[in-house]
């Protein structure tokens, strides 16, 4: 599996769409509403800027993210291990993996790959936007090494 830039706003809505109507207890953690979070002009944003990933299985979507690669300011009111510049931080957005692939690891395998983006772009962190209720998320991250942070 692998990331690829995203392109097209058509097949990402749709993708995104499927993830909400599919994922059990979307409403509880994640708390998406297509339309609401996320929208087509966050989603667009992100194309434009060449922040939105595919996670590729083949030639089949397994799973979607946006990576900043930087930090915006509104993460400053977190108190983080690392007091870092907002340039030397990425900063992942609504990851997301397509109801057949759930369950089956690709969320771990997808943050790696994303880490590794993230190295190799020069990052000294990768840092993670989640709701507190979204606790299966939470403990995910956690376990591949991530330390939970609130904000100030």
């Amino acid at each position: 599996m692998q990331l690829v830039l995203a392109e097209d706003l058509v097949p990402v809505r749709e993708k995104y769409i499927e993830i909400i109507e599919h994922t059990v207890d979307m409403n509880v953690h994640a708390r998406w509403i297509y339309g609401q979070h996320p929208t087509d002009a966050l989603i667009q944003t992100y194309i434009d800027r060449q922040e939105m990933y595919l996670f590729m299985d083949g030639q089949t979507v397994a799973g979607m993210t946006a990576i900043t690669m930087c930090q915006g300011k509104d993460y400053r009111a977190v108190i983080w291990g690392k007091d870092l510049k907002d340039e030397e931080v990425a900063t992942l957005h609504i990851l997301a993996v397509t109801p057949e692939y759930q369950g089956k690891g690709v969320s771990k395998r997808m943050v790696e790959a994303i880490i590794s983006l993230v190295m190799e772009k020069g990052k000294k962190a990768l840092r993670l936007d989640t709701l507190a209720s979204n606790i299966p998320a939470q403990h995910m991250y956690e376990k591949l090494g991530f330390i939970n942070h609130y904000s100030r």
